[in-house]
């Protein structure tokens, strides 16, 4: 990297163009573009930052100081009734579309909306976010959303050797964990398109995550004595429609559904 200063190139400009002045309407051209392109990159930081503080202004005074009772509350304490599994997904946030209040849901949200079965030298993370709602804040529903146009499940169901090493540092390795549910739609829906096969998995890689909570001792126990509920649904921002399905533990195996 050059660390010749602001200084030295203007002054080496200078000289080339008092050499060469056919030269002066080449070196404004790249000039302008030049200051041009700075301009942009500058707007460009001064718009995030416009935006992040004007977010957090039209909150203060349009849910904070009008709500003081409810954040003294919250102030307090927690107890959330839901802990909800979403997609990292910017088009589908939860709250939005669940109108959750602040205090009502735990939400955890990742790429494609995916809960590993237990074990505890790997993904501890998502085993942290599920131990504290369940065995301290004793959260009563778990809601796992999938949603249409998820471009992990579609980079799911476009891997087509499941041994094959990996093209990416770490997105691969996690949606893998879903891979029982690529392989059951690629055998059943087979005569598919591949656009309708993952709308399906986008379903069925939920159905993987809710029999994955079962393999936690901590839910499955809940589960049992009816202190826990386990649900999973789909929505779809193209339709605007919200699918919703019960988990009957009974006949859910512990661990990933094959």
């Amino acid at each position: 990297m050059s660390t010749e200063s602001y200084e030295d190139a203007i002054k080496k400009l200078g000289e080339l163009l008092s050499k060469k002045s056919n030269l002066g309407n080449v070196a404004a051209a790249k000039i302008k573009k030049f200051t041009d392109e700075l301009e942009e990159l500058d707007s460009n930081k001064l718009d995030a930052v416009e935006r992040i503080k004007s977010g957090f202004i039209h909150f203060k005074k349009n849910n904070f100081e009008k709500n003081p009772s409810l954040y003294n509350e919250l102030a307090k304490s927690q107890s959330p009734k839901f802990l909800v599994f979403a997609c990292a997904d910017s088009r589908v946030s939860p709250s939005h579309i669940l109108n959750f209040q602040l205090g009502e849901a735990f939400i955890v949200r990742n790429i494609a909306n995916m809960v590993p079965p237990f074990d505890k030298t790997k993904h501890s993370n998502v085993g942290a976010a599920l131990e504290y709602p369940i065995t301290v804040l004793n959260v009563e529903n778990i809601l796992v959303i999938g949603h249409s146009c998820c471009g992990g499940i579609k980079g799911l169901m476009a891997i087509e050797d499941d041994t094959a090493p990996t093209k990416t540092e770490f997105i691969e390795n996690w949606i893998q964990i879903c891979a029982p549910a690529k392989n059951r739609i690629k055998q059943e829906c087979k005569d598919l398109s591949f656009d309708d096969q993952c709308n399906n998995c986008e379903k069925e890689a939920v159905n993987v995550s809710l029999g994955n909570l079962l393999s936690y001792p901590f839910v499955r126990e809940r589960v049992e004595k009816n202190k826990l509920t386990i649900r999973g649904a789909h929505y779809d921002f193209v339709k605007g429609t919200f699918d919703l399905w019960d988990l009957d533990y009974k006949t859910t195996p512990a661990f990933a559904l094959s």
